[in-house]
């Protein structure tokens, strides 16, 4: 019994050195803080510090080589809590062009806002460099209307039919030839079949 007394008060004596150890020696370990500005900044500023930026993988469309059709690619877009900000983050993505790619959305277009209905229709209000700065043509409307079409009812579920807005006001067209009177339902007879 004493050989078996000596053992559990040995293992006990190990597991309290080990918890001194755990407990204590960090503190005297570890290397001081050299950065008293960081200690001394505001909480505010702490708040602010920039968190890792969440992402999803989404499909966009831009332009193929030939001019003629759309294809898909696969691109990281900022992630959105909700379905309107989400699709605003794709929008704002899909207008900006990844070279060698480029965007059928003229790349002066601003995002106004994104609005989505119970019923799945989204409402897209962009700026007036939408249309203005468009190079006009039958097939340039239909692939830049459909970028932005395709754009949002393909990645998000959640979005039936896009309706497209400029500085807030319903158009007939962008360039006169889609009409953009009612939400449009995604159509991929303009896209490539091959995607990068």
């Amino acid at each position: 019994m004493n050989a078996r007394a000596a053992a559990i008060a040995g293992i006990l004596l190990v597991g309290l050195a080990g918890g001194v150890v755990l407990f204590v020696a960090p503190r005297w370990y570890a290397p001081r803080a050299e950065a008293p500005a960081a200690a001394s900044a505001p909480p505010a500023a702490v708040a602010q510090a920039p968190a890792a930026a969440r992402k999803i993988t989404a499909t966009l469309f831009y332009v193929s080589e030939d001019g003629m059709t759309l294809v898909g690619a696969q691109r990281e877009v900022p992630f959105g809590a909700t379905a309107p900000e989400q699709a605003r983050a794709i929008v704002e993505a899909q207008i900006a062009s990844t070279p060698p790619l480029v965007s059928a959305v003229p790349a002066e277009t601003k995002v106004r806002d994104v609005f989505v209905t119970e019923r799945g229709d989204a409402f897209v209000d962009l700026s007036s460099e939408l249309s203005t700065r468009h190079t006009g043509g039958s097939l340039d409307e239909i692939l830049t209307v459909y970028t932005i079409v395709n754009a949002l009812t393909v990645n998000l579920p959640a979005i039936t039919r896009v309706q497209i807005l400029i500085d807030g006001k319903e158009a007939d067209t962008l360039a006169g030839h889609v009409d953009l009177r009612h939400p449009l339902a995604k159509s991929l007879e303009w896209v490539a079949h091959d995607t990068q």
